[in-house]
């Protein structure tokens, strides 16, 4: 279906949505400039403003409040439209747009991403990696991966892999002259890297044996929020690491990393695609799930 005849109401409602016209032209695959002209050609046509802009920030006008209220919905019921008749496709078509953490990318880039892109090579995949749990709909994407046990209520969730294992651990060079932390409570008088997560809070290391758990706000020289630097740090000898036991399984086997508290870092639920409950899911996206569904382990 040819969407020209939408695009002026969907700009208005993306830049309502998101507070400004750069996320917003993201959000629909535009250049910002498009987007401006898009919206600044309706204005002319209805006669109004619908946006108060100022060089630091763009916020509805009354008039533009009372005609987001009443397009929304309405080009709600049209996308819902599109996406039933897209049950008839043979084939998927347009863009898959997906969210998830950098982690979470790495484990599903090569069997999933690439292998839709190999297997429907007339659709896009937009992959956006960051730390914070968003809104999938308010912020335009059709699924995301996250961990089970974090996914919201309301969320249809399809398990991807089965467990997940954070372990804890450091260089050779590190332990140098060091005794090994044999309980969680000994890496209070070791170095530790820590992370920072999304909210700005430093996140407390978690561990767990025959019931007992324990948090514990480790010590340490080094405050990261990118796991590939933290990564990096714990191979130079910064510090002992929390780090997810795939992402460091080469280095364990060439011995340039060692484990440490094993049996205290036991594995929980691991990655699930989650979606929105619809009636239905367009075809791009349920050619996804059916891959996720193939390749789960």
């Amino acid at each position: 279906m040819n969407r020209s005849g939408l695009i002026e109401l969907e700009a208005v409602v993306a830049v309502a949505r998101r507070g400004g016209f750069r996320a917003a032209a993201r959000d629909l695959g535009m250049s910002s400039s498009a987007l401006s002209h898009a919206v600044g050609a309706l204005e002319a046509r209805l006669g109004v403003r619908l946006f108060d802009r100022t060089t630091r920030s763009v916020a509805l006008s009354a008039a533009g409040e009372q005609f987001v209220a009443q397009v929304s919905p309405a080009l709600a019921q049209i996308h819902t439209a599109i996406e039933d008749v897209d049950q008839h496709r043979d084939r998927p078509s347009g863009t898959l747009r997906l969210n998830t953490s950098l982690g979470a990318a790495r484990m599903v880039f090569e069997p999933l991403i690439l292998e839709y892109l190999r297997r429907y090579p007339e659709m896009k995949v937009e992959l956006v990696t960051e730390s914070r749990f968003i809104d999938l709909v308010e912020d335009g994407f059709d699924a995301g991966f996250r961990l089970q046990e974090s996914l919201p209520a309301d969320m249809v969730a399809i398990p991807f892999s089965r467990t997940i294992r954070s372990i804890v651990v450091g260089a050779p060079a590190y332990f140098e002259g060091r005794e090994r932390p044999r309980v969680p409570y000994d890496l209070l008088s070791h170095d530790c890297i820590r992370m920072r997560m999304a909210s700005g809070a430093i996140y407390h290391w978690e561990f767990e044996k025959r019931g007992e758990a324990i948090e514990i706000d480790v010590p340490g020289p080094l405050v990261l929020d990118e796991m590939s630097l933290m990564h990096e740090a714990v191979l130079a000898g910064v510090g002992l690491l929390l780090i997810a036991e795939q992402t460091v399984a080469d280095d364990l086997a060439a011995g340039r990393l060692i484990q440490v508290l094993d049996d205290w870092t036991p594995a929980y639920p691991g990655l699930s695609l989650y979606y929105p409950g619809r009636r239905h899911a367009p075809a791009k996206l349920r050619a996804f799930i059916d891959l996720v569904r193939e390749k789960a382990c």
